[in-house]
C-alpha cells in the first residue's frame, strides 16, 4: 500500500507511539532513527531506549543515514522518527544556527522530494511548533521557523496527516 502519513504533535504527546501503531500490521518495517546519541546525556539515552523497547523484533533499525537515501531504496514500510532531530542534525552539520534562515533549504528540498517520490508505506513523525511562547533565543526561533516550514511542505506531499494531542489523534488530512 502506497500511503504517506505525517504524524505531528508536541513533546511527549504520544506521536511516536501512534505512528508505530499505524504500522503494527506490516510484515516488516524499516525504522529510520534520526537521533544521534550523546554519551553524556543519560536522560535522552533513556528516551531512545524506551523507543527501542517498544519496537517489534521483526522491525529493522536504520541509524545514521540520510532519510532520502533510505527512501530511494525499495523495501518494506518505513517509519521516519523524527524530523525534529533530523533537522537539528542538519542545522549542526551546516553550522546554520547563526546563519541566515534557509541555509538548510537544500537538505529540506531533498527530503521533501524523496517523500513525494516514495511509493511505499511511509509514516513520518515530526514535532508541531508554535503552540507556546516565542522562543527566547535566536536558535530556538530558527528551529521553530525551519521546522514549521518543513512540516507544511511535508504535509502537502503526504496523503494523510494527524495531529496528536494528549495521546489522541486528530485527522487533519
Amino acid at each position: 500500500m502506497s500511503v504517506r502519513t505525517l504524524v505531528l504533535g508536541g513533546a511527549r504527546s504520544g506521536k511516536s507511539a501512534f505512528a508505530e501503531n499505524l504500522l503494527s500490521d506490516e510484515p516488516a518495517v524499516r525504522y529510520l532513527a534520526t537521533a544521534v546519541l550523546d554519551p553524556a546525556d543519560d536522560d535522552f539515552a533513556e528516551r531512545v531506549a524506551g523507543h527501542r523497547r517498544r519496537r517489534p523484533a521483526h522491525w529493522s533499525t536504520v541509524e545514521n543515514t540520510e532519510p532520502a537515501t533510505v527512501l530511494a531504496e525499495p523495501g518494506p514500510a518505513v517509519l521516519l522518527d523524527d524530523i525534529g532531530t533530523w533537522l537539528t542534525a542538519r542545522l549542526d552539520a551546516r553550522a546554520a544556527w547563526e546563519s541566515p534562515r534557509g541555509t538548510v533549504s537544500p537538505d529540506c528540498d531533498t527530503l521533501v522530494d524523496a517523500v513525494a517520490e516514495y511509493r511505499g508505506r511511509l509514516v513520518i513523525v515530526s514535532p508541531e511548533v508554535g503552540l507556546g511562547v516565542i522562543p527566547a533565543t535566536r536558535s530556538g526561533r530558527l528551529f521553530r521557523d525551519e521546522i514549521g516550514t518543513l512540516n507544511q511542505r511535508l504535509a502537502a506531499v503526504c496523503d494523510e496527516a494527524f495531529l496528536i494531542v494528549a495521546g489522541l489523534p486528530v485527522r487533519l488530512k
